[in-house]
């Protein structure tokens, strides 16, 4: 289950990027692209299993965010989603520029204070 790995490398991450505050984090909201391979409710697992060890984010709550595929299509140049992995523009043409869909970055960290830090 790839989800505890990742649910320890955000906290790791928030760790480096919060040294000072790190452990009075609320809230972190996540984007997953659908392509990224997260299951938001897999990920929200590991989330709950990792907390029960670490006390102090005992009240930690996490967000996920699901984000569509869009894909660019360089015969019209325009950007489309794509639905039912069908990775074709509405002009009819096919393409595999991914705008995006394969991202996993954390989008928001809220901490006890109420300060937001984006």
């Amino acid at each position: 289950m790839h989800e505890i790995a990742i649910v320890k490398d955000i906290f790791k991450t928030l760790e480096q990027a919060y040294p000072d505050t790190y452990k009075q984090i609320s809230k972190i909201r996540i984007q997953a692209g659908l392509l990224a391979n997260i299951q938001p409710i897999l990920i929200q697992n590991a989330f709950e299993a990792f907390i029960l060890d670490e006390v102090q984010f005992r009240e930690t709550e996490l967000e996920v965010e699901l984000l569509p595929i869009i894909a660019h299509c360089t015969t019209c140049e325009s950007d489309f989603e794509v639905r039912f992995h069908r990775f074709v523009c509405v002009c009819g043409q096919p393409s595999g520029q991914v705008m995006q869909g394969e991202e996993l970055r954390i989008s928001q960290v809220i901490f006890n204070d109420l300060n937001n830090i984006q």
